[in-house]
């Protein structure tokens, strides 16, 4: 880091500065913990607001990657909703919507008459394709900030994190 990124502050150093004498708290910890979780509501109202230049919400462009993810296989309305941890009531609204602007179609289930099965259109693939690009290259110019290598260290320290809580 230059000596004027390191003098600059953001948000998260003030409000360290107020944290004092509260034991066991470590500064340098929650100025981790809060830089993640800022970032994180960053991202998801960027993400947030370029679904909904494309006309889809957040809930509805999972189940798309859900499908598109599984491509070849047409997952039920109850594998969808376990799968993206909804009530099967939000994933028949959400399926509904999607169904109506003809991002998905609901075909009986061949080994099971009583069954359904949800497939992805065409227009779902490039509903989904689209806003995630989009998004894609929102997140490129954040990550922008960071050399290459950086970006490679930054991902290093991150997976450590996350294996820390994967690992039992």
């Amino acid at each position: 880091m230059t000596t004027t990124e390191t003098a600059r502050r953001d948000h998260i150093d003030l409000f360290l500065d107020r944290l004092v004498d509260i034991p066991g708290l470590d500064p340098e910890v929650e100025g981790i913990v809060d830089r993640i979780n800022s970032l994180r509501n960053k991202f998801r109202r960027a993400l947030e607001e370029t679904l909904g230049e494309h006309g889809l919400t957040w809930g509805e462009w999972k189940v798309l990657g859900s499908l598109i993810l599984g491509e070849g296989e047409c997952s039920s309305p109850g594998e969808l909703s376990t799968e993206l941890e909804v009530s099967s009531g939000a994933m028949t609204n959400r399926l509904d919507r999607l169904e109506q602007d003809g991002l998905i179609r609901r075909v009986r289930d061949p080994e099971d008459r009583r069954g359904v099965k949800i497939e992805l259109t065409d227009a779902g693939r490039r509903a989904w394709t689209d806003s995630t690009s989009a998004q894609a290259r929102k997140e490129a110019l954040v990550a922008a900030a960071l050399t290459k290598k950086e970006q490679g260290e930054l991902n290093a320290l991150l997976r450590k994190l996350m294996l820390a809580f994967e690992t039992p």
